[in-house]
Order: C-alpha cells, then sequence, then structure tokens
C-alpha cells in the first residue's frame, strides 16, 4: 500500500448545503463537505470564517440539504461565492426557497431531503471559525421522493458525495446490500 499522510480524505463525504438568514432576513447558502452525524439527533459540520458562520452567530437556526446531480453546478457556485462578496448570490442560483415552520431559516425546495436544524455546542470558536454540533429538529423530504413504505428513498434522490482526492464531485449509486442482515451470512460458516 502507498502511504499518502494525513489528508481530508474521509469518504464518502456528503455536499451540505447550508442554510441561513442574514441579518436582515435575506437567505443565504453555503457548500459544506466536513459534516455528518454526531449523534442519534445531532450533526456536527466544520465551519470556517463565512457570511454562514456570521449568520449562525446572529441565530442558531439553519438548514442542511443535500446536493443532487441536478443541483451540482449551483451548490458549487455556492462554495465558491461569498456572500460577502455577492449580495445575488442565491438568485444566481435559481433556488426557491420558503421559511421552515420549525426554525428560523430558508428551505431550499429544490432539494429532495432537508434537515432543518439548531446549535446546541459551539467548539474550537475562532476568528477561523468553529465546529458545530447541532439538533436536528425536523427533517423534510420532498413527497416525490418517498417510497412505497412513506419512507425516504435515497436512489431516487440522486445524491453526490464530494471527492477531497481529485475535487470532483461522484454521484452515488444504486442500492448492494442490506445493513444489518447481510452480514448474517456469516453467522453459518
Amino acid at each position: 500500500m502507498k502511504s499518502f499522510g494525513q489528508k481530508s480524505w474521509m469518504l464518502p463525504q456528503p455536499v451540505l448545503i447550508i442554510g441561513t438568514f442574514d441579518k436582515n432576513g435575506k437567505p443565504n447558502a453555503m457548500n459544506a463537505a466536513w459534516g455528518g452525524q454526531w449523534d442519534a439527533k445531532e450533526i456536527m459540520i466544520a465551519m470556517g470564517a463565512h457570511a454562514t458562520t456570521e449568520n449562525l452567530n446572529n441565530c442558531p437556526d439553519f438548514t442542511v440539504a443535500f446536493a443532487t446531480q441536478e443541483t451540482m453546478v449551483a451548490s458549487d457556485f455556492v462554495g465558491i461565492v461569498s456572500a460577502k462578496n455577492n449580495a445575488d448570490k442565491i438568485a444566481k442560483t435559481g433556488w426557491r426557497y420558503e421559511k421552515s415552520e420549525n426554525v428560523n431559516a430558508p428551505v431550499f425546495t429544490d432539494f429532495p431531503m432537508t434537515l432543518e436544524c439548531r446549535i446546541k455546542e459551539k467548539i474550537d470558536e475562532s476568528e477561523e471559525g468553529y465546529y458545530i454540533v447541532a439538533e436536528i429538529v425536523n427533517i423534510l423530504v420532498d413527497e416525490k421522493y418517498l417510497t412505497e413504505d412513506g419512507k425516504p428513498d435515497v436512489e431516487k434522490m440522486q445524491l453526490i458525495t464530494y471527492d477531497p482526492v481529485h475535487h470532483g464531485y461522484i454521484a452515488l449509486g444504486q442500492r448492494v446490500g442490506n445493513a444489518f442482515a447481510d452480514g448474517k451470512q456469516l453467522f453459518c460458516n
């Protein structure tokens, strides 16, 4: 095996779109790749010094949408353009939004699934940013992405993952097995 030393290559990395309102109620979004499930009802995200970070300092509420093949170009755009420098950032994406009913943040309706969240804790806060641990207040899923049992169909969503090695986006594929079931085959051996 070839050794690469320390890299930020945890795979797969979700492409998270963080939605906030600024102090004037204007929606903002940023692309964040460094986040994940923290606990059963909590997530963790590494935040740098962004307009979104300033918004979170004013209000602890935000949304997290999962980028898809369809939203990829605009999702990348909100990761490379700051609201500090481009006041029309959201208008350029073409995304539609509505105010969340559960938190004070925008829900971008172009995404199949959105987490409505509230910060519980900031860790290692500095001028460069901080890590947030947030409670998942509610989960919204567009009904066209539900299966017959009424639960989200992850395959239909066409989610993407960030490739930190080659700085690309990879489409997530099809179901290949059954968790908490397929491994039982080895019990008989």
